[in-house]
């Protein structure tokens, strides 16, 4: 708060330490986050620059930078990864660093099997169902169904995996994917390179979890 306040009386150091009365060392200290003036000095620094004691115990207030981005996220735009299971639909690529991944996918896989390992990744999701039957298979809770209109919420550290149905020959989801790694979409596309390759499926259910890593440089 004291170098907001020396900057809106376009002060230096010296100068509001004339005013004040308080020592420049101490005031670039406490600038610094190195000293905290004691309620005494406090005093004196209110009535010598004569403002309520109170605006020097007032947070400064962050405000974010409007970055006025947008994009239009069209199918016909999308970056499209198919795999044997999956059509994946990655939306508004042309955005960099973004907080969000949004995703539609449509799933074939009506197994675990086919799906292979559960997968994790940093972050958060959430998945809609626009269209069919999907089943989410998750590492701590039991499966869920979910038919269109529903939705889940997740955490994407958690091993999980979506198939369609048994009676739904293809789903349609929007998945949005949320993490403070500005790597995470990259994270997401290496996820198709390790798809298990269907000769080598079995049965039984897959137990194991796959985690997404940030890609080496």
């Amino acid at each position: 708060m004291l170098k907001e306040l020396r900057n809106h009386r376009n002060w230096t150091l010296r100068e509001m330490s004339e005013h004040s009365g308080i020592p420049l060392s101490t005031l670039s200290k406490v600038e610094n986050d190195r000293l905290t003036l004691t309620y005494d000095k406090l005093a004196q620094l209110s009535q010598k620059l004569q403002i309520p004691i109170s605006d020097l115990f007032a947070e400064t207030e962050q405000v974010e930078a409007i970055t006025a981005r947008r994009s239009i996220g069209k199918v016909e735009d999308a970056v499209r990864v198919t795999t044997p299971n999956y059509d994946y639909y990655y939306l508004c690529t042309e955005l960099r660093r973004k907080r969000m991944v949004p995703v539609l996918t449509r799933i074939r896989a009506k197994s675990l099997s086919e799906f292979g390992d559960l997968v994790s990744h940093a972050g958060e999701e959430y998945i809609h169902v626009l269209e069919g039957t999907i089943v989410v298979h998750t590492q701590f809770y039991d499966p869920v169904t979910l038919k269109t209109g529903e939705a889940i919420y997740i955490d994407s550290n958690m091993g999980h995996a979506y198939v369609a149905a048994e009676d739904c020959e293809e789903a349609l989801v929007l998945g949005v994917c949320s993490s403070a790694d500005e790597a995470l979409m990259s994270s997401l596309m290496n996820m198709h390179e390790m798809d298990i390759d269907p000769d080598q499926m079995t049965d039984e259910p897959a137990t194991k979890v796959r985690t997404l890593r940030r890609p080496a440089a």
